[in-house]
């Protein structure tokens, strides 16, 4: 009996067969897959603008020439404009930052919410000559945005020392004081600040612990710098002549003035 050819056109046999179950499903899949990559593109921009613009409300404040008062008209004015831009950013993606996914997407918004509490507490150190809490913190964002997280605070707060030290440094070599109120000057909040940190165990295994470490050093030598030019005003002010300033920029000095 002689055989019965096949048909090599299979595509009619392809086609009466049913879908696989899993195509929709891997197609669910790759969907929530995009979405979370442009979520998580949208808050990595948004943090970096927000780092951005709290940077320059820093070097806004460092112009600033008075601690423990109110700041100049130009600079409070420069100030609001950033701070609204900033939470104008937090905002547009507060939608993102929602539920499980605050927890989700922490570590791409915290760098902003560091910067973010540093600019804020320089601010609140020059004009109070007071430390920011998580609470004043909270108070301060748009009501629709994820409140910080004691992390991202308490690591705001150890890069507010660096700024706090640059404040003092120039202050000192401008004015031959460290500026200060009520019996305590900028060397001592600094000190005391030291102090509480110094106090502070996260522990070996917390996932803080490298970024705590590196942080704690940074602060202790800032605060050394500070108290090394405390010294030198103690040591070498009473060589200086009445009246003694120190030789600085022509564009630096007519800033200086302009603030005060």
């Amino acid at each position: 009996m002689a055989g019965v050819k096949r048909p090599h056109d299979v595509s009619a046999n392809v086609q009466d067969e049913p879908p696989s179950p899993y195509i929709s499903m891997f197609e669910a899949f790759r969907s929530e897959l995009d979405e979370h990559h442009d979520r998580r593109e949208r808050i990595i921009k948004a943090s970096r603008d927000i780092t951005a613009q709290s940077k320059k409300i820093i070097f806004a404040l460092q112009r600033a020439s008075r601690l423990n008062s109110q700041l100049p008209p130009s600079i409070a004015k420069d100030v609001q404009i950033k701070l609204k831009a900033i939470h104008g950013l937090f905002q547009s993606v507060s939608p993102d930052l929602q539920g499980l996914n605050a927890w989700r997407y922490q570590r791409q918004i915290s760098s902003g919410h560091q910067e973010y509490v540093e600019a804020l507490s320089f601010q609140q150190y020059l004009e109070l000559q007071k430390l920011l809490s998580l609470e004043d913190t909270a108070q301060s964002m748009p009501t629709d945005v994820p409140h910080t997280e004691a992390e991202d605070h308490l690591l705001g707060l150890f890069d507010l020392t660096g700024e706090m030290m640059r404040f003092a440094i120039t202050s000192s070599a401008s004015n031959g004081t460290l500026h200060g109120a009520n019996n305590t000057t900028i060397l001592s909040d600094l000190q005391s600040l030291r102090t509480y940190f110094e106090r502070l165990d996260i522990g070996k295994n917390n996932h803080l612990a490298k970024e705590y470490d590196q942080k704690m050093k940074t602060m202790r030598n800032s605060v050394e710098k500070v108290e090394n030019a405390a010294y030198g005003l103690i040591v070498r002010g009473s060589e200086r002549p009445k009246g003694w300033v120190p030789d600085l920029p022509e564009g630096y000095r007519g800033e200086t003035e302009a603030v005060r």
